[in-house]
């Protein structure tokens, strides 16, 4: 029993620190100019969306706009029928002189609607 026990904690530490080590920093644009290496941007899309040679290029700016953060992505790939101005999108890539270069294929849209809590009907 006790080494049941042992080795459960040992797989649950194994998955976690596997898990976590895998992670990859999410940052606004207000925010990447600090980050280092692959990080996830999560922004607004803001126009004109320049399409061109299969590559779309964009500007993408804090959701809210609390803050005047504002960096341009240069994405190719598929993009997901809600993507264009105005929608809150995430995606993966580096920022390589002032400009975040997405990684393929990795964009991908975020309908605020569909994950805010749900309505508490009060019967009183």
């Amino acid at each position: 029993m006790i080494a049941l026990s042992v080795a459960a904690a040992l797989a649950i530490f194994v998955l976690y620190t596997a898990l976590a080590g895998a992670s990859v920093a999410q940052v606004t644009p207000s925010t990447i100019r600090t980050a280092k290496g692959s990080v996830l941007l999560v922004g607004k899309v803001v126009g004109p969306i320049q399409v061109a040679n299969g590559r779309r290029r964009f500007q993408v700016k804090d959701i809210g706009d609390t803050k005047p953060g504002r960096v341009l992505v240069d994405y190719s790939g598929s993009v997901p029928d809600l993507f264009g101005t105005g929608k809150d999108i995430s995606v993966n890539g580096t920022l390589r002189h002032g400009e975040f270069v997405a990684a393929k294929g990795s964009l991908i849209t975020k309908c605020p609607d569909h994950y805010a809590p749900a309505k508490s009907s009060s019967n009183a």
